[in-house]
């Protein structure tokens, strides 16, 4: 009898319970009624405090398109992970110790950056993992691209069309707040998509005169409306400059979305009336697009080959057009920035699309 044990780790997104299904479909095919499944909730925090469910083959079935996870989640970040508790155990210790109860063969863990630090840890602790790569960042190393992304992509390049009929009939100016706090690869996507004018991103530190310059150039044209596509994240040249301790009491210190700020710096530079929008958690819910749900089809089912002929200690990725197993080894730790002068800000540029950061 083989015993896999699934969660999922971090924020939600959509696509993880169409992944989770793909997994135990193949699982099914393969093993049968030779399979036992356990389903930790609300991630590590139920491998850790040994918070389980027995689940069947139905348990995951009809669930393609629900949006969230049916196993629940939580966030445990990697830096507490080996900090003792009252009663002296580590994390770690507790989460073999659970692996080892539950007597599995198998962990598949769904999650993000920080997720697969923990999942790499615990596969040099001995553990067998396989791992999904779910973030709507697209910020994990060695995949193309994550589920949840395309998703995310979609809601925010909608509301940045939608922005736009309403800032040309009020000849305003619109800034949209896209998530992602450390990488842009959103807010390009849905910025090119959405066809913004102004497009910020946290690897490309923006200067006010620039911005303000691009918004006065298209006035100056008879277009008295812009639309700016921002990242959470994003830093101006002064801020880039600061020592981190610095910029972190700044961002912590702050009450509102980053926006608002700009938004009050840039209305008195250009005189303009600016109006912000903050999507939010909007852009991770609800159902996977069609898009993601083929990307977690695939990446589950090339997850379940993983474990049926036991290539423990990787990820499933996307490279090219084919799904291939990644060491954790090679993927723990490191992220995945939009490179500044990759084709995607080159061809963007060439339209007229501004980066804040042109002399």
């Amino acid at each position: 009898m083989m015993r896999i044990g699934f969660l999922t780790s971090g924020g939600d997104c959509q696509g993880l319970n169409a992944a989770l299904r793909a997994v135990v479909k193949a699982l099914r095919v393969h093993y049968g009624d030779d399979a036992s499944l356990v389903g930790f909730v609300d991630g590590y925090r139920g491998l850790i405090n040994g918070e389980y469910r027995r689940m069947t083959y139905e348990d995951f079935s009809g669930i393609l398109t629900r949006g969230g996870t049916i196993l629940g989640t939580s966030r445990q970040p990697f830096k507490l992970m080996r900090v003792e508790d009252e009663t002296g155990s580590d994390k770690v210790a507790a989460m073999k110790r659970t692996y080892a109860q539950v007597k599995l063969d198998c962990l598949v863990i769904l999650g993000g950056n920080g997720t697969h630090k923990t999942a790499n840890l615990l596969r040099q602790e001995g553990l067998n993992v396989v791992t999904l790569p779910k973030t709507i960042d697209n910020d994990i190393y060695g995949t193309d691209m994550t589920f949840g992304f395309q998703s995310a992509v979609d809601i925010a390049t909608d509301v940045i069309d939608r922005i736009h009929s309403t800032a040309t009939s009020h000849g305003r100016v619109f800034i949209v707040e896209i998530m992602g706090n450390k990488v842009g690869w959103m807010t390009l996507y849905a910025g090119i998509g959405g066809g913004a004018d102004v497009i910020l991103l946290p690897e490309i530190p923006y200067d006010l005169d620039s911005v303000a310059r691009a918004l006065k150039k298209r006035a100056d044209q008879g277009r008295n409306f812009s639309v700016i596509a921002a990242a959470e994240g994003i830093l101006s040249k002064e801020e880039a400059a600061m020592p981190k301790k610095q910029l972190k009491a700044i961002r912590e210190a702050r009450k509102y979305p980053v926006s608002y700020s700009l938004a009050e710096a840039l209305s008195g530079k250009t005189g303009q009336e600016i109006r912000v929008t903050v999507p939010g958690h909007f852009q991770r819910g609800g159902a996977p697009s069609p898009a993601d749900k083929v990307l977690c089809t695939r990446l589950g089912a090339f997850a379940g080959s993983m474990i049926i002929t036991g290539q423990f200690g990787c990820m499933a990725a996307l490279r090219g057009d084919k799904i291939v197993a990644v060491p954790l080894a090679e993927v723990a730790g490191v992220s995945k920035p939009v490179p500044p002068d990759c084709d995607m800000i080159k061809e963007a540029r060439s339209i007229g699309v501004s980066f804040g950061d042109e002399n």
